[in-house]
């Protein structure tokens, strides 16, 4: 006994032993089955990551995890193993008890469960099979969460190989849901942050097993050290039909599945996705025609709680354009930049440039479940690309704004104002400073942390478990669109600056033109490949793009003939304007396609968040499907909270 509550000791099946820690209220009638078994254990798993996770980490061997704030060390003679779940698929009978239990332990709301059973069938009558699959964490060996997530809520510990999740450091981002392969990591958009499970820690330090595994009523689930294979059970494979592709985190979960299966397995969720058996036996995603092969508007459904996000991208990559273009081009001596950049409209454009930047930030600031931690997306530079891309973008802005504050002295307007307002002179205040060379290298400044903001913007979109961005098109749509967008913006500045001046406006038209084409070209050369690669791809990317050519098939066909429309017209005009037409008429008529590309790029961009399907677990027909959630949320069913479906917004 110890404080009162009889505890056990699962090696000696169930006797009491003495001064044990009360971590975890241990039950008198838990059943030799809810103990953690004490097997001899290998050195390492079948990945080559050792098991004793203290060799790895150096770190003490008797740690306390301070759970429930007791400082008291459990028992559990493995506690510093990697520990992992290990799932029979033929035992599993879809009674969703481990759901259930997992949910009551962890005080879960009705629309979020860590763990939550989905299932594949096939055949045909009276050979049809179905077959459960109960999934949470897997607590990878390769956690990409953790180094995923920009606030450092994540830790991976030496006690049982545990990846835990801490909420309160959580601002909501959503980002480890974008990375997991197996859905592990759930985002509630009511009190706007990530929570997920535990491993039952608390459970394990008085050698019980996790609620789920204690629950199962079939015995499908168990628990133990990583690779050892349970008694009764003949194998310890690390895939089964519906799981993703292991290799991208190396998960710490085990199947038995030996019953035999049709060679198609369909998912009864929406998602256009089955699976097919290869030669070898493995079952491989295909594409499921489920939306047929016409093709549809459903302009209306281009809206979406990534909104703040299309948003973002496309004025940060807009305000790295309207920065870089004339700036570049008057380093490299461009004909009319050198003006525009000694002339009073350099300070309001990169003025603009900053003020873009800031309203992108922001945008993607109330995308957070959590706005006001937005400070904690920088704690994670060491790994996030989602850190890096915000620092990358904030040095651009404070780049861009100190090259501006490096230019007041040269502009006229606002040293007049500043000697007329408030006796300031600011002419002799910096005469003695390089300000031409002060202005330079800022300027620089601004343009390299810049690049490397949108480098890890492209970063944070090339994630294997979402096959469909994870493609150089990304890069090239970004890049693009940063060009094109950028050349509408500085071009209107600057050649309205040139000819309010007097100076000749040819060679600056040329240029932003040249440079509208480019971006143009960059997108559509990514489009070509995307279409080109995902076209023969059967994974969750061809089923994306699938959707893509059929759910929204018009609405993509138009913004490819509008991005090939405008990228035409302006090809005709940079002609006309290498000819020696007049530049002022071109320049005029340059803001049609220009114009119009900002809505091409809107589409494009609200396509691309909305198209991406995720390589997740199999849901269930009325649980962890989009489909049946879209269709609660269309006839008010959602509204009832024991459905269980989310509200959209966050």
């Amino acid at each position: 006994m110890s404080n009162g509550v009889n505890t056990f000791n699962p090696i000696e099946e169930g006797k009491e032993q003495e001064g044990r820690s009360n971590h975890w209220e241990v039950r008198t009638q838990e059943q030799k089955y809810s103990f953690l078994p004490d097997q001899p254990i290998a050195e390492a798993n079948r990945y080559g990551q050792k098991i004793d996770l203290v060799d790895l980490t150096g770190l003490p061997k008797q740690r306390s995890m301070f759970i429930n704030d007791n400082p008291e060390i459990g028992s559990n003679p493995n506690r510093n193993k990697q520990h992992g779940f290990f799932f029979t698929a033929d035992n599993c009978i879809g009674c969703h008890a481990c759901e259930a239990a997992c949910s009551e332990k962890n005080e879960n709301p009705a629309h979020i469960a860590f763990r939550s059973v989905g299932y594949v069938e096939g055949g045909s009558y009276p050979d049809y099979k179905r077959m459960n699959i109960s999934m949470a964490c897997n607590h990878c060996d390769d956690p990409v969460c953790l180094k995923g997530c920009p606030t450092r809520a994540y830790t991976k510990h030496a006690e049982y190989g545990a990846v835990l999740q801490d909420p309160e450091t959580c601002f909501g981002c959503g980002y480890c849901t974008w990375v997991c392969p197996y859905n592990a990591p759930q985002l509630d958009p009511i009190k706007g942050q990530v929570t997920k499970c535990n491993m039952c820690v608390d459970r394990l330090e008085v050698g019980l097993k996790p609620s789920c595994v204690s629950a199962c009523v079939g015995n499908a689930l168990d628990f133990g050290v990583i690779e050892n294979t349970p008694e009764n059970r003949e194998q310890c494979k690390t895939n089964i039909p519906g799981f993703p592709d292991p290799e991208i985190t190396h998960p710490n979960i085990r199947f038995q599945q030996t019953k035999s299966l049709p060679i198609e397995m369909n998912r009864t969720d929406s998602m256009p996705v089955k699976y097919h058996r290869d030669d070898k036996g493995n079952y491989r995603p295909v594409i499921d025609q489920k939306a047929g092969k016409d093709k549809h508007w459903n302009f209306t459904k281009l809206n979406s709680r990534e909104n703040p996000l299309v948003i973002f991208t496309l004025f940060a990559q807009a305000a790295y354009g309207t920065f870089a273009i004339p700036f570049i081009a008057a380093l490299l001596g461009v004909a009319g930049f050198d003006s525009f950049m000694a002339s009073d409209m350099f300070l309001p454009l990169t003025a603009l440039s900053v003020a873009m930047t800031a309203f992108a930030l922001l945008m993607s600031v109330t995308h957070l479940g959590k706005p006001m931690r937005f400070y904690r997306g920088f704690n994670n530079l060491r790994h996030s690309p989602m850190a890096r891309e915000g620092f990358g973008l904030a040095m651009f802005s404070a780049g861009a704004g100190i090259t501006s504050l490096f230019a007041l002295p040269s502009n006229q307007w606002m040293a007049t104002t500043a000697k007329d307002w408030f006796a300031i002179d600011l002419t002799t205040l910096t005469s003695s400073l390089p300000m031409s060379q002060l202005v330079t290298g800022t300027g620089i400044f601004a343009l390299v942390a810049g690049f490397g903001g949108l480098y890890y913007m492209n970063k944070c979109y090339q994630i294997k478990a979402r096959p469909f961005w994870n493609h150089w098109q990304t890069a090239s749509s970004f890049a693009g669109n940063s060009l094109s967008l950028g050349a509408l913006v500085s071009g209107v500045i600057v050649l309205t600056t040139l000819a309010v001046m007097g100076e000749p406006i040819n060679a600056a038209l040329n240029v932003f033109l040249a440079v509208f084409i480019l971006g143009m070209a960059l997108e559509a050369i990514g489009l070509y490949f995307h279409n080109h690669d995902l076209n023969r791809s059967e994974n969750e990317g061809g089923a994306a793009h699938y959707i893509q050519c059929t759910t929204f098939g018009k609405t993509y066909l138009f913004r490819n003939w509008l991005l090939a429309f405008n990228m035409l017209m302006a090809g005709g005009l940079l002609l006309l304007s290498l000819l020696s037409y007049n530049p002022y008429l071109i320049a005029l008529a340059a803001l049609i396609p220009c114009l119009l590309n900002w809505f091409t790029a809107a589409i494009g961009r609200a396509l691309f968040y909305i198209l991406v399907i995720p390589t997740t677990m199999p849901g269930a027909f009325f649980w962890k499907n989009k489909g049946f959630e879209q269709h609660a949320r269309d006839i008010g069913l959602a509204n009832n909270p024991a459905t269980g479906v989310a509200p959209l917004a966050h």
